[in-house]
């Protein structure tokens, strides 16, 4: 009786699951481990939000599990030394895991490979489970990864994707492989009021429901900050319980310009991990340094408090932030413009910015947030390192009516229209009637400090 280990880490799914696929086809058992890896909570990475997140994707796969006649074991303790040790223990001749590409993926795997070669078990890796194309399966000439996306989204869209994988029926694990109880969210505190509940049935569910409604539209209304018309599928993509694959197929097999841009989006996602994946370092330090002199958290410590509490006095960037710590969520958008209120205006470490993001984000990883900060900043792979969303501008483009800011400020109720984001202008009794804060920065003052530091006068 042959036996094989599947390593579940960020692919928490039943559904087009490439290495439960392989494991199913090398052995006669397979034994479903996730470890719960100390190296997380040490990294600080173990966040409420993310915490409880985790223990509904952690339940819900293994109920499917236990549906097909399997169950998911659940370990605590360094990863490779747990691994090793349920494979000794079950006389497993592989383990399969899928890739990942932050630097603690690649030395994981590195150790893994090692440990177990040296006692006789195979380690298999596969490819294109938590990314649609797998990192570095496209590369331009003379380099090892994409720095601009518009070049790699017409690679990208070249690609020919794998086939999906369907849902194993049936699932055999040893009767006397045995694990800790699966983590549940109970008892966990800090978390979002609003924060959703995950797994692959959860997930799923989301996306028929928001392809059958709203995918047509995509183009055209995934801007509108306050028509929340975006797929909020983040969260299951950053845990595997969703497939990219599977979405990037049924999003073409729908068809249409909504279609079309919602797989640019899934691109993008791509395109971040391809880079950190050739350059793992950038997590913290400047894909492309502009030798900028940031102000450190002590320095700017009040701002950074105004910022974090959505008291900025700038509606938009303050309706961003609440909704971030109500929900653990945020709009693309608007996260953009919060981001770069940070470091462009306040002109703040992105560091900080995305360590804060990190501690609520549902959705927070090393890939996106680390890069897409960066992006914001100047420092990452924009192609524009210099420019600034001014919050005003870009909150009258896409709140207009002020929906947004209004249901996130509510002591701007009052204030109708796009004059919701200018609120210093209202009359003088208008504003002595709004318990709302003043701008905590001019914009063109920050601007100027942006340009000075940048020695751009």
């Amino acid at each position: 009786m042959t036996v094989a280990v599947v390593l579940f880490t960020s692919d928490l799914r039943l559904h087009d699951h490439p290495p439960l696929r392989a494991a199913l086809a090398a052995a006669d058992e397979v034994v479903p481990l996730f470890v719960r890896d100390p190296g997380v909570h040490a990294a600080g990475f173990d966040a409420p939000n993310r915490s409880a997140f985790l223990a509904d994707c952690l339940a819900d796969l293994d109920a499917s599990l236990r549906r097909r006649g399997g169950r998911l074991v659940v370990r605590a303790g360094p990863v490779v030394r747990e691994v090793r040790a349920l494979a000794a223990e079950c006389r497993a001749v592989e383990v399969h895991m899928a890739a990942g590409v932050t630097g603690y993926a690649q030395h994981r795997e590195e150790r893994l490979r090692e440990e177990l070669g040296d006692h006789g078990v195979a380690l298999r890796v596969h490819d294109g489970v938590i990314t649609a194309v797998a990192a570095g399966a496209v590369t331009p000439a003379g380099s090892d990864h994409y720095a601009v996306f518009t070049p790699y989204f017409r690679r990208w869209s070249q690609e020919r994707l794998r086939d999906t994988c369907p849902t194993p029926r049936t699932v055999r694990v040893p009767e006397a492989v045995r694990g800790e109880p699966l983590p549940s969210r109970d008892g966990l505190s800090g978390l979002s009021p609003g924060l959703p509940s995950g797994g692959e049935t959860r997930g799923r569910e989301r996306f028929s429901r928001w392809a059958r409604e709203e995918l047509s539209g995509y183009e055209d209304h995934h801007d509108d900050l306050a028509g929340d018309a975006t797929s909020r599928l983040s969260p299951y993509l950053h845990f595997g319980a969703l497939s990219p694959v599977e979405l990037v197929r049924r999003a073409r097999a729908h068809g249409g310009p909504g279609a079309d841009a919602f797989v640019r989006q899934l691109c993008w996602r791509d395109f971040h991990h391809q880079v950190l994946a050739a350059r793992p370092a950038a997590s913290a330090l400047d894909y492309r340094t502009r030798h900028d002199r940031w102000r450190t958290e002590e320095e700017a410590s009040e701002d950074i408090a105004a910022w974090r509490e959505g008291r900025t006095g700038y509606p938009v960037v303050d309706a961003a932030m609440r909704q971030l710590r109500h929900e653990g969520w945020m709009h693309n958008r608007a996260r953009l413009l919060a981001a770069g209120f940070l470091a462009k205006t306040l002109y703040v470490d992105w560091r900080i910015g995305a360590r804060h993001f990190l501690d609520l984000l549902v959705d927070g990883d090393i890939v996106n947030n680390q890069l897409n900060w960066q992006w914001v900043a100047g420092t990452g792979t924009d192609t524009r390192p210099h420019r600034v969303l001014n919050p005003v501008t870009q909150g009258r483009r896409l709140d207009p009516r002020g929906a947004y800011v209004h249901r996130w400020v509510p002591e701007l109720r009052e204030v109708a229209g796009k004059r919701v984001h200018e609120p210093w202008l209202l009359p003088e009794d208008e504003r002595a009637r709004l318990d709302y804060p003043g701008p905590l920065i001019d914009l063109a003052d920050g601007l100027a400090r942006f340009k000075h530091a940048r020695g751009r006068d």
